[in-house]
């Protein structure tokens, strides 16, 4: 099996390589350190599982599922992340992913988490599994659904500093477009600055 890694942080692509060369099985392992990386690398290479961090610099970990579900759609996507389940996961799943893991999950349900999906099924975690059954026919959902996976991407990243030129480099958007989907936000939140949305963004837990 060929794992592609791609998470920013040197030390949890080391601990993830790790995990799998100290379980049974025939792993070949890549890494990348970055979205970018990753892509230029499939111009080469294949992939039987990717595991994708989604809090990266530059695109993000839902910017690259994207591009992954319109240029290798067979290739399943593994999301992990230090986000909390309720937060992500069910974005990321309807957006193609093919399972979700929390970071801080034990090494036995990562390694069954990747051969689940390699085998083509969805995993989510007991914990996981749980939420949704308990959010099955609930009504309040939070306000942060209702947005966009675009719109969601711009208020995370503001949330964490990033300013509107920065935000227009890393999504590949104008400067005008990125003004739009702030407008946006702070309609569909009820919010009144980029104060608020920062706010918003981690009284949710929806950023670090």
């Amino acid at each position: 099996m060929k794992i592609m890694i791609v998470d920013d942080h040197a030390v949890v692509r080391k601990g993830l390589i790790q995990i799998l060369e100290e379980k049974p099985g025939i792993y070949t392992i890549d890494e990348a350190s970055s979205g970018d990386e990753l892509i230029n690398k499939l111009k080469t290479n294949d992939y039987d599982v990717i595991i994708l961090d989604i809090s990266m610099p530059g695109r993000d970990g839902l910017e690259v599922l994207k591009f992954l579900r319109n240029v290798k759609p067979n290739i399943p996507v593994l999301a992990f992340s230090m986000y909390p389940e309720e937060q992500y996961a069910i974005r990321l799943l309807k957006s193609g992913a093919s399972g979700y893991l929390n970071k801080e999950c034990p090494p036995e349900e990562f390694v069954k988490a990747i051969e689940r999906v390699a085998n083509g099924q969805k995993y989510v975690s007991p914990q996981l599994g749980e939420i949704l059954i308990n959010n099955l026919g609930m009504q309040d959902a939070p306000l942060h659904d209702a947005l966009s996976d675009r719109e969601f991407q711009v208020m995370c990243m503001t949330a964490k500093g990033r300013t509107p030129t920065q935000i227009s480099h890393d999504l590949s958007l104008s400067i005008n477009t990125v003004s739009t989907y702030r407008i946006r936000i702070l309609e569909k939140l009820g919010l009144k600055n980029t104060a608020e949305i920062t706010h918003y963004a981690i009284k949710n837990r929806l950023v670090e």
